[in-house]
């Protein structure tokens, strides 16, 4: 796990190495362990390293091969590398190390685009051809792993970080309306490839983009997820989908522990992480570290779930550690926590992954985490309404979005209302699987689009902002496969994840599995009040907010008068939203 940057100049000049080094210099947290550079021709690449796999230099970037005539830097862990390394040993391929790294450079010279098929991993990737002068840039199935692009003048550079490309200064960050509906709508998913700026693009996952010398450029979508009528799928049991489900998990899991450095686990307490404990130590991971995190009550509602993972800790006998932040350390950390978003995510539980990492990263360097589970096997209340749905964009809106296009028109300053966006980006993706039920294609937009651009970027972020790999199980591109072949009842009955539940009973107590459904509670940044609740009124009413002219003046009075009032259909903080993107905006701006 790593942080990558480069920049390729199509006047043919050789970059100067000083962006390149402000961009490294901005990835550090994300490899404290080492640090590279290198410049040929008119491209240069630069790395920051956390030493997980091959711990010595032999595995430092850029990785450099004269004699294949390639330059590789990677972020990530390409999970099956020992396998991909002896079939390439068999065709005549020498190695200098045992990383991953080395597998993808001599992978590309080998079977060229299509090596990325044949990897199981999590992976952003920049190659540089040295006779062609060819560029390609790659990102995993799901999105796991970040990878931004600037264009600016005759250059593109790219990086793992939005605030990288911003620290190297000249980017355009004018905001971009039809992002900014995203995020005021679609629950702040901005979809790849947009960004809140108009300067930077994300590269979509599962997306390869091959960059010629002149700077032309194709594009290549090399997976889909798809749901197909396998007659051998028509009539298995719902206790045979179980077993495969059980087993797809098993193997996902063993493959997530490939690393040179002790593997941990974020524990929650509830059905997904707890399941991953359980099947580490069938994997016979022993003196397994967990960790969980609590908050401070608030409005009625507990901040911690250490009930339950006490119960998962004591009965697979783990090395648990129980970290709690109090509000003054909350709001100490808030600034930090923020800044170290490349785009404002909304969901409280932010804070409580970087504190957590925090904590994590001081024992140990990997964890596998349970993210993912939700969109994957169908555990949002939306999805069940969405069975059969005669209107199936309208009611996957009305669950999901924050507010509906009439709204947004009322409380943003005229300049950045356009197009209904959002709506007309769901449309656009049902369309896509017209024979699909409409639970399966809400279960699509959310596991290719929102998980990426919210949880598993949330988890990215977070955890790398304190030099921590977190790997999600879940999103096994082979895990992902298989539920997308299950029925849909099989996944939302009986309160959603209904097949994964009840394989999960026979490896993790009843009780976990349950109990009412829930998620990283932070309610000091649901219901604000207090010092936080000053915070917000100061950021959204001052002379820089009002100098920005986002929002309507009387309607951010509103939501301050009440914040508890204005709460989205998500139980999300419409105060908080407003706040979150002033509070990011300034932190790029100061950065």
């Amino acid at each position: 796990m790593c942080g990558l940057c480069g920049i390729v100049d199509f006047s043919g000049a050789a970059p100067d190495l000083a962006p390149i080094e402000a961009m490294k210099a901005r990835l550090a947290p994300r490899g404290p362990d080492a640090e590279g550079s290198y410049q040929k021709n008119h491209v240069a690449l630069g790395h920051r390293r956390l030493r997980v796999i091959d711990l010595t230099d032999a595995g430092a970037q850029p990785m450099v091969d004269d004699a294949l005539g390639m330059s590789l830097v990677f972020n990530g862990c390409i999970y099956n590398h020992k396998e991909l390394r002896a079939e390439l040993e068999e065709h005549g391929y020498s190695f200098r190390s045992h990383s991953d790294t080395e597998v993808i450079l001599k992978s590309y010279h080998r079977w060229g685009l299509a090596c990325v098929e044949r990897f199981n991993g999590m992976f952003a990737f920049a190659i540089h051809e040295h006779a062609s002068g060819r560029v390609i840039l790659g990102r995993d199935r799901l999105g796991i792993k970040p990878l931004y692009v600037a264009r600016q003048g005759s250059q593109l550079r790219f990086a793992s970080t939005l605030p990288a490309l911003l620290a190297a200064g000249g980017v355009d960050t004018e905001l971009d309306p039809e992002a900014l509906h995203h995020y005021m709508t679609f629950h702040s998913v901005v979809p790849a490839p947009l960004t809140l700026f108009k300067g930077v693009r994300k590269l979509p996952p599962a997306t390869l983009w091959v960059i010629d010398r002149d700077g032309s450029q194709s594009d290549t979508t090399y997976w889909r997820l798809s749901f197909p009528e396998d007659p051998a799928d028509a009539g298995r049991s719902f206790a045979e989908w179980q077993e495969m489900t059980l087993d797809v998990l098993r193997r996902a899991v063993k493959r997530r522990l490939v690393a040179d450095v002790p593997v941990g686990l974020l524990l929650s307490g509830g059905l997904d992480s707890s399941l991953m404990a359980g099947l580490l130590r069938e994997a016979g991971q022993q003196d397994l570290a967990t960790f969980s995190i609590g908050f401070e009550d608030a409005g009625g509602e507990s901040g911690n779930e250490f009930e339950y993972s006490d119960i998962v800790a004591q009965r697979f006998d783990t090395r648990h550690h129980k970290i709690t932040v109090d509000g003054h350390n909350l709001l100490k950390w808030l600034g930090p926590t923020i800044a170290a978003q490349s785009e404002p995510m909304v969901s409280h539980d932010n804070i409580g992954f970087y504190l957590l990492s925090r904590e994590v990263a001081k024992q140990i360097k990997v964890v596998q985490s349970g993210q993912g589970a939700d969109e994957v096997f169908g555990g949002y209340h939306w999805y069940p309404p969405m069975l059969g749905s005669q209107n199936p964009v309208a009611d996957y809106s009305r669950a999901f979005f924050d507010r509906d296009h009439d709204e947004y028109s009322r409380i943003m300053h005229p300049r950045l209302v356009g197009d209904d966006y959002s709506t007309q980006f769901v449309t656009a993706r049902f369309a896509q699987d017209p024979k699909a039920d409409p639970a399966n294609r809400a279960l699509k937009i959310d596991a290719t689009v929102m998980l990426t651009d919210d949880p598993v970027k949330r988890v990215d972020n977070m955890t790398m902002a304190w030099g921590l790999e977190a790997r999600v199980p879940f999103l096994d591109h082979e895990v992902v496969e298989l539920a997308a072949r299950i029925p849909p009842r099989f996944k939302i009955d009986n309160g959603g994840k209904y097949v994964l539940k009840e394989a999960a009973r026979r490896v993790i107590p009843h009780e976990v599995i349950d109990r009412p459904k829930g998620y990283f509670p932070v309610p000091m940044l649901k219901y604000l009040q207090g010092e936080t609740l000053e915070r917000v009124r100061g950021v959204l009413t001052d002379q820089t907010a009002r100098q920005r002219e986002l929002f309507d003046p009387a309607y951010v009075e509103t939501l301050l008068a009440a914040p508890h009032d204005h709460i989205t259909p998500l139980r999300g903080s419409k105060l908080w939203q407003l706040a979150l993107l002033e509070f990011w905006l300034r932190e790029q701006e100061a950065a």
